[in-house]
């Protein structure tokens, strides 16, 4: 199961994986990281790279643009899953590691496939961010006040599946292009859409809070797997980088994600698919669990499965599995279509 490097598979330690501040003194002298140029996936990356270059002082990290498919088709009217999926931001990327131009790649780790191409794992999830969805709205009124027939732009079946179970009454159509690209159709005087759903991570990544008109709670609208969580793609036979990017792993959050994309993996879901998850370290004195919650929709939302589960942090991938295969006795299939 190719859901995050083998190096970091254990998760008995109570938090971040330590190391050691010599590692740097046979790390190479430059890195280089491959990157879109939307304003998130920058952010993300200069995030990485200002953390690398504090970890081992002397190192050199560069970016190097790629435009992706994703980038060249921001514009198009089809939904990402009638283009080609997951893969549409990271293909061109992954190239690029491949043929050793660059050494690593950030994405957002909930737009990552849960099965990477051969040669690649995920190196590093650093501390993860807000796992929650906001809304914003064009006149500044909240969700649950929205009138009747109100438009809402999304490009996930995710969102969309559970804005109209929670308002079926809404109308939910396809909006496209980055974070802030998004904000700006909403705000727009031409009013072709009343509001939009999108990452607090995302959002407070780019300083743009003040766009923010409510932070929805995770019981209402529960987030995509992975969700405000960076992952660090690296090449498999890149032990020195793998080594040296335990500096910015944290284990919590790795365990957090790492059941919430095992999940969707035993499901077999797509981005096609409504299904939510959010695992959460939780802790009451004693020992660390992981409290785990997963939810799958029919599309238009009039129908719900749910599942909850715990465990240990060392059972995260047997945990996602395990509330995956609950949710598939419930008849998943059926839900999915």
């Amino acid at each position: 199961m190719n859901l995050i490097a083998r190096e970091h598979q254990r998760l008995d330690m109570p938090g971040g994986i330590s190391y050691s501040p010599g590692l740097g003194d046979a790390m190479r002298e430059k890195i280089i990281i491959a990157t879109r140029k939307s304003p998130l996936a920058l952010w993300q990356s200069k995030f990485v790279k200002a953390r690398l270059e504090a970890a081992f002082p002397g190192l050199c990290v560069e970016l190097l643009y790629i435009v992706t498919t994703g980038d060249r088709t921001q514009e198009s009217l089809a939904s990402i899953p009638e283009i080609g999926g997951k893969g549409l931001f990271t293909a061109e990327l992954e190239e690029s590691l491949a043929a050793r131009e660059t050494d690593l790649a950030v994405h957002s780790l909930k737009d990552l496939p849960t099965t990477l191409p051969d040669g690649f794992v995920i190196g590093a999830i650093p501390t993860r961010a807000p796992v929650n969805d906001v809304f914003v709205s064009r006149t500044g009124c909240s969700f649950a006040e929205l009138p009747k027939a109100s438009v809402i732009g999304t490009s996930s079946v995710r969102r969309s599946s559970q804005i109209l179970r929670l308002r079926p009454d809404l109308k939910t159509v396809l909006i496209r292009g980055n974070v802030d690209t998004r904000i700006r159709k909403v705000r727009s005087p031409s009013g072709e859409y009343d509001g939009t759903l999108l990452a607090q991570a995302g959002v407070q990544r780019l300083g743009l809070e003040d766009q923010i008109t409510e932070v929805l709670s995770t019981e209402a609208i529960l987030p995509a797997p992975g969700q405000g969580a960076l992952g660090i793609e690296c090449r498999s036979d890149d032990a020195e980088l793998l080594s040296a990017l335990q500096a910015l792993h944290d284990l919590r959050s790795m365990a957090e994600v790492t059941a919430e994309r095992a999940f969707l993996q035993a499901l077999g879901a797509g981005c096609n698919t409504p299904v939510a998850a959010l695992a959460r370290v939780t802790s009451d004195g004693n020992a660390a669990r992981l409290r785990f919650k997963g939810r799958c929709l029919a599309p238009d939302g009039s129908r719900v499965l749910e599942v909850r589960g715990e465990g240990s942090l060392n059972e995260a991938i047997t945990l996602g599995q395990s509330m995956a295969e609950q949710v598939l006795t419930k008849g998943f299939r059926e839900l999915a279509g």
